[in-house]
Formats: C-alpha cells, structure tokens, sequence
C-alpha cells in the first residue's frame, strides 16, 4: 500500500491496494532452452554425449519437420544399452524412445504444469508450440529455482508433486523385441 500525503486535517491517508494484478509465472517464464534435440536414427552414443555436453538428462526426439515424436532419458539410455548385447553405436534413438510424450504449451500456468507432472509422475514437461515443435523443457529443478529467485509459488503444491513422482510407478509394456538377446527393437509404451 502506498501512503499518501496528510489531508487537510492532517490525518495520513492510504491509498487502495495496487490493483494490478501480477502476471501467473508461465512455462516459457521457467523452462530451460534451448531444447537439445535428436532424429530417430541418432545413435545412443550420440545421444549420451548431447546429454552429457548439455548437462541435461531428457532430449526430443524429433522427425525431419522437427515434429516432436518421442523422448529419451538417460534412463531409457542406461535400459536400452544394458538389455542388449550391442554397443550404443548400433542402437538407435527410435529404439530406445518412450513415445508417450508430456508436455505443455509455453503459456500454460506453473501450477497447471506442477499438476501434470503430478498425474502422470514425471519431473519434467517439453514445452511445444502449437506445431508440436519443442521450445523448451521444464523440470521441477527449474520451478524450485523460479521460487528460490523470489517467486511466489505454492511450496507445498511443490513438495506435493516432488512425492507423488517419487511413489510413481509407471507400467512399462515391452514388445518381445525388448527382451535381452532378441535383435529388433520397438519403442516403448508406458500404460499409465
């Protein structure tokens, strides 16, 4: 509240409020960019030393319009390369892809984005545009930065998604090709 000068009688006024409301913090205001990508032919190897160049853990993947058509961890990596007896050179991205894609549009609210993470327990969203072309990733990393800068953001809200994705258990269903000592290879589904 602002104070305003002295009325004729000398008493102190106050002023309403400021009544502009503040902006609700939205993807694209914590997400990280830019988006490091991959196609679905792009070896594991490749895909690891990305991972490891960027420090990031979760890379697009995406076809030749850069449409977005799956994504890769570094678990899906460490999975992948430890179910097969083949080097990461000779697995490619399509085959170690989870093609069950979460993520927002740039100007979806963090608390919306705090609730999909909840829902389907995961700590991170690609953030795409409206031609499913990736524009960022937000992690809860980035929302605990956004609040540790001085973001009012619901703590418990935070603390609330950060168990639910702890507890998360998601239903993997592998194809045979997924089973160890079997050539071929077929993305993953995750049943949620």
């Amino acid at each position: 509240m602002r104070s305003l000068p002295n009325d004729r009688e000398g008493r102190s006024s106050q002023a309403e409020p400021d009544t502009i409301p503040k902006k609700a913090l939205t993807a694209s205001d914590v997400m990280s960019q830019p988006t490091y990508t991959c196609q679905p032919d792009t070896d594991l190897s490749a895909v690891a030393k990305l991972m490891w160049r960027h420090d990031c853990g979760f890379i697009p993947v995406v076809d030749a319009s850069e449409h977005v058509v799956g994504v890769i961890t570094r678990g899906n990596v460490v999975i992948a390369r430890g179910t097969r007896r083949l080097l990461p050179e000779l697995i490619s991205a399509a085959q170690a892809m989870v093609v069950t894609i979460h993520s927002c549009l740039p100007d979806a609210s963090v608390s919306d984005v705090l609730s999909t993470m909840k829902r389907f327990g995961v700590r991170r969203l690609l953030v795409i545009d409206s031609h499913r072309r990736p524009q960022g990733v937000v992690s809860i990393s980035d929302i605990v930065r956004a609040m540790a800068r001085g973001h009012s953001l619901n703590a418990m809200e935070i603390v609330s998604v950060m168990a639910a994705i702890s507890s998360f258990r998601p239903t993997v269903t592998l194809s045979p090709a997924h089973r160890p000592g079997l050539s071929g290879y077929a993305p993953v589904e995750r049943t949620l």
